[in-house]
């Protein structure tokens, strides 16, 4: 097969990343993946691993992008891609628009994935527009199904984002040194069982409740650490929370670590991981990483990282926003063997391997197919 994937660009985060994973395995698979895009610091790591990219300007919120639908159209006719797979709003405008005067019989199957709780507007309409849409948790597809029935051609396929197990996997063991160099960094971490929240600093990703929880538990063995980065536009976020923990007399409890490239021994190295997301997320990555590397995770009973909890370690589930239950569901877990187990429908085989599995299904439709 030869697969085009189109996205705003390769810079860094979830959609990113996921292009990257698929473009992978399809080299790997011995097909032939092309990747369109404005370009980006991972377009290096692409061509490595094997993939050709064309940069192409399809990232732009503008009527003018409109202008690149020609051009685009002309690309796909002179690649000739079995497949188009579109990945957010901008891209799957335009590649909507060039592929659908392409002639029927020729044309490649369109195919997007939703990686998101869209706005419902026509504007997010697209992304269920394909001949094929792909939802990367069941919430995604209820989303869909239940916002955007008309624009559905078929059912929305789930398919889970996947964790790369050679990365994240059961007794990994952080380089000598590294817990000597962080608790040099964060002297308060020492001695101590660690509780972890990694997420980006944002109002509702619940460092506000973890502070609490932090407050509520009362031990001196145990010590918050919050894992993330406040967006450049929100870095008074970060000091309220950090006002939050003083007012609470958390000073000694809690450490904030910032962005890390470094969160897999983190979680490692923490007694319990959370997601304490405030709305529904479409996915929790956290979730299945910590999952991956064996080390029990809490986590409220909503949208797409509760999924992964209930299929890989269920006992970390509570109720949304209960802060007594966070409580009672730590101490519990403290005093516990109990340990998650990657399910393999959350690994990054079965994610490219049933994905892979979609193409070659719509490509043994084309003769007959209904568009």
């Amino acid at each position: 097969m030869k697969v085009m994937q189109l996205l705003p660009a390769l810079n860094s985060g979830g959609v990113e990343r996921g292009t990257l994973d698929l473009a992978r395995a399809l080299v790997a698979a011995g097909h032939d993946s092309i990747v369109v895009s404005n370009g980006g610091r991972m377009v290096e790591q692409l061509e490595l691993e094997g993939s050709r990219h064309v940069s192409a300007p399809i990232h732009r919120k503008s009527l003018l992008s409109l202008r690149q639908v020609r051009p685009l159209r002309q690309l796909i006719l002179a690649e000739q891609p079995d497949i188009l797979h579109v990945r957010s709003r901008i891209p799957a405008w335009l590649t909507y628009f060039a592929w659908k005067k392409l002639d029927l019989r020729q044309r490649p199957r369109l195919v997007s994935t939703a990686h998101g709780l869209y706005s419902i507007n026509r504007y997010s309409a697209i992304m269920a527009s394909s001949e094929q849409v792909i939802a990367i948790s069941r919430c995604v597809r209820d989303y869909l199904t239940a916002n955007y029935s008309r624009h559905l051609q078929r059912p929305p396929e789930v398919i889970y984002r996947g964790v790369d197990t050679a990365e994240f996997s059961p007794g990994l063991t952080p380089p000598a040194g590294w817990r000597e160099s962080v608790e040099s960094e964060f002297p308060a971490l020492r001695d101590k069982r660690w509780l972890l929240l990694p997420g980006r600093l944002t109002r509702w990703k619940g460092q506000e409740d973890f502070l609490r929880l932090l407050a509520d538990l009362e031990r001196d063995d145990l010590h918050g650490v919050v894992l993330g980065g406040a967006e450049p536009n929100k870095q008074h976020y970060e000091q309220e929370l950090r006002q939050q923990a003083e007012e609470l007399g958390l000073q000694e409890r809690v450490s904030f670590v910032g962005q890390r490239s470094d969160i897999r021994y983190w979680y490692s190295a923490s007694a319990l991981v959370y997601n304490l997301s405030k709305r529904p997320e479409p996915f929790g990555r956290t979730v299945i990483e910590a999952a991956a590397i064996g080390t029990p995770v809490v986590g409220y009973d909503i949208g797409g990282p509760a999924e992964s909890l209930e299929a890989c370690f269920p006992q970390g589930l509570v109720p949304d926003g209960d802060i007594q239950a966070l409580k009672n569901k730590t101490l519990e877990l403290l005093d516990s063997d109990a340990r998650p187990v990657l399910q393999e429908e959350f690994t990054l085989k079965a994610q490219a391997e049933r994905t892979m599995a979609l193409y070659e299904r719509l490509l043994a439709e084309r003769s007959g197919r209904n568009v």
